[in-house]
């Protein structure tokens, strides 16, 4: 049986933690039988290559990670092989970043379902942001899909590390919301879990839209556990 080893950013905010120990388990849950391991790629133990350096045979990496940027592109890919040289027992497949599944604007779709979306909301879609600009590319993408999902134009990305000077980029986003006719704004972090990040966007957005709605992160959602699940058996299959 391949070994499923799911890579996680990491973070000091012990709620990612919790946060991605529950995909793991739900993961492990739908994938009966499969070794399923948890990882982090900084900020936390184990980390991947403490992980790999344990495992035998043939292991699929799963980077629970929303964007294709340099973490996924560069940083993994280097841990592997760096992995792969010191333990030649095993044989790895990376697995692509979750962001590109359209079941994740389903996710999304459902956690401002759970704050009650209004048909005359204006939705933030909020991000962490990427020196890569096709990571940020897919990450407007990811918005253009929510709108349409959601039958309301009224959809603005802000990214939560490129809030501007007084929160500037931040307030333009809810002046654009407010002029094409949103009544109320609702943030929808396209975030793992709630963090350090997430806080700072809540809080000024609390601060220029009293009243506004915060929707809940991806978290364990059962569209995104499929997705990963799916990830592994497509490398599964490509082994054999």
């Amino acid at each position: 049986m391949t070994t499923l080893v799911l890579a996680a950013h990491g973070s000091r905010d012990p709620r990612f933690a919790v946060t991605v120990e529950r995909i793991a388990t739900a993961v492990g849950e739908q994938l009966a039988g499969v070794d399923v391991r948890l990882a982090y790629l900084d900020l936390n133990s184990p980390t991947v290559h403490q992980v790999l350096a344990d495992c035998e045979g043939d292991v699929v990496v799963a980077p629970l990670l929303l964007s294709a940027a340099f973490h996924s592109k560069v940083d993994l890919p280097a841990i592997i092989d760096q992995a792969c040289r010191a333990n030649p027992a095993i044989s790895v497949r990376q697995t692509p970043t979750l962001g590109s599944d359209p079941r994740l604007i389903g996710a999304l779709a459902d956690r401002l379902d759970e704050v009650g979306l209004r048909p005359t909301d204006g939705v933030l879609f909020t991000a962490v942001g990427s020196s890569d600009d096709a990571a940020d590319g897919g990450v407007h993408q990811r918005a253009a899909e929510l709108a349409a999902a959601l039958g309301n134009p009224l959809v603005q990305t802000v990214f939560a590390t490129r809030l501007g000077a007084d929160n500037g980029n931040l307030r333009a986003a809810v002046r654009r919301l407010r002029r094409g006719g949103a009544r109320r704004i609702v943030v929808s972090p396209y975030f793992l879990s709630a963090g350090l990040l997430t806080e700072r966007v809540d809080a000024a957005v609390d601060a220029l839209a009293p009243g506004a709605q915060i929707a809940g992160p991806l978290g364990a959602h059962p569209q995104l556990v499929d997705v990963v699940c799916d990830r592994y058996r497509a490398a599964v299959h490509a082994v054999v």
